[in-house]
């Protein structure tokens, strides 16, 4: 995506920078595959496997971790429709790839089979064209549409539909001051780190727009080890702890679209290499320096790994020992024509109640899971303006680095946000007010008495 420069390391789908051509170790005859005992390893990547398979077998590998990470979390079935984000990057092109080559052996498995009662999942390729707020030159970004046009126009049978959408269409399509909003509301966050937050919320909402609209029920991100244990340390230091679990699991279904991260245990080293090795376009967009706490995390957590390539897979590690929330699974699977081993995956793997916490409060903004310390009282909220009780109802990463401080601007800032974010504010304030007549029931006099 148009994100993809060198500091953004925030957890949407963008990727990292297109691979570089690995160094050759100096005696490849002294490294054999540990695998095949047979050929040569391949090494100078700088990964954890660095030097440990040959090409075949490291292949084999990298899609064994993500052909596992989709199965034992039931990320794809036969009657799904997928949706893959592309930014053009390393990561997103290998997750196309991937989804691409078990829609493929799914499709000769039908082929193959006498009764034909598996159906073979869809596929469609999504393209989120942010140069209405990035300075992005014209020529480039078509180079890159022609490029996104040309991959997905390669892969083989079946086909893939393609959405290049501009980010504007987080707006209503009808609307014709769309792009006029968009440009007022990024450029109110005055704070850097905020605003490439709040450009990653677009973005996620483009998407699942996208998705909703033409009836995908899953969405890819290509987020691997290394940007996951990045957002780890960024989210620590901007106030998001309470949160963090909800955003490096391999599921998170607290949105329509429930999306899924089937590179979760792949390092960008590992993917690099295959992009190398297979010879996959891949690019990057110019947008311009990036000082944000974002970059500076990455560029952190780049050092740490050149001293010990084993520096990323810790974090992740160990804040995959935080608990879960209960949104971080696919929802049971009812459908008769999914495979009953499937179904059966599934219920082994997934959460149980008792490990996983339960969050019915999200921010209106970022739609992260809130405290109790956060969700405020909405009893007052009749006499309050929407705005008021819009940013009430924000979390506090979002009031400190996004929102604005003062009334006037606050309003304004309000005004200019996309419907759908309207929507759930107003969704979740009738929510509130339901939940609290519940709670107060019983005190409550009923009509038929004085």
């Amino acid at each position: 995506m148009a994100c993809n420069g060198d500091g953004c390391q925030s957890t949407c789908y963008k990727d990292e920078q297109p691979c570089s051509k690995p160094t050759e170790s100096p005696n490849p005859s002294n490294n054999i595959c540990i695998k095949c005992k047979l050929n040569d390893a391949v090494s100078g990547y700088g990964g954890v496997d660095d030097g440990r398979f040959c090409a075949d077998c490291f292949r084999s590998n990298l899609f064994g971790k993500f052909r596992l990470a989709v199965t034992s979390n039931a990320m794809i079935t036969p009657t799904d429709k997928v949706l893959v984000a592309f930014s053009g990057g390393p990561s997103s092109r290998v997750a196309l790839q991937f989804v691409h080559d078990m829609q493929e052996r799914a499709q000769k498995n039908f082929d193959a089979s006498r009764d034909r009662s598996l159906p073979v999942f869809g596929v469609g390729v999504v393209f989120i064209d942010e140069s209405a707020i990035l300075s992005i030159p014209s020529g480039e970004m078509e180079e890159a549409v022609e490029v996104i046009s040309s991959v997905v126009s390669s892969l083989a049978p079946p086909t893939k539909e393609l959405h290049i959408v501009p980010i504007e269409n987080v707006y209503s399509s009808d609307s014709s001051d769309g792009k006029e909003k968009l440009i007022k509301l990024v450029g109110s966050v005055s704070d850097p780190t905020g605003r490439e937050d709040m450009l990653l919320y677009l973005r996620m909402l483009a998407l699942q727009k996208v998705a909703s609209e033409f009836g995908y029920n899953r969405l890819v991100l290509g987020s691997c080890v290394s940007r996951i244990a990045s957002h780890v340390i960024s989210a620590t230091v901007k106030g998001q702890g309470y949160s963090l679990p909800a955003d490096i699991q391999y599921v998170d279904a607290r949105w329509e679209i429930p999306i899924v991260l089937p590179l979760r245990d792949c390092f960008a080293q590992e993917i690099n290499m295959f992009c190398h090795l297979d010879g996959l376009k891949t690019f990057r967009l110019s947008t311009g320096p990036c000082s944000t706490i974002n970059s500076l995390v990455s560029s952190f957590v780049a050092l740490l790994q050149e001293e010990n390539p084993s520096r990323e897979s810790t974090i992740v590690r160990t804040a995959g020992k935080l608990i879960p929330f209960q949104f971080n699974r696919i929802p049971e699977i009812v459908d008769g024509k999914v495979p009953l081993a499937t179904r059966r995956r599934q219920k082994r793997y997934n959460l149980k109640p008792n490990d996983s916490v339960s969050s019915e409060s999200f921010c209106l903004l970022c739609n992260s899971p809130l405290d109790k310390s956060e969700i405020v009282d909405a009893s007052n909220a009749d006499n309050s303006r929407s705005s008021d009780i819009f940013y009430s109802a924000c979390c506090s990463s979002c009031h400190f680095q996004i929102l604005p401080s003062d009334s006037i601007s606050m309003e304004q800032f309000y005004m200019d946000l996309p419907q759908s974010v309207l929507s759930r504010a107003k969704q979740a304030n009738n929510g509130n007010l339901s939940l609290l007549r519940e709670q107060i029931q019983d005190c409550l006099l009923s009509d038929c008495e004085d």
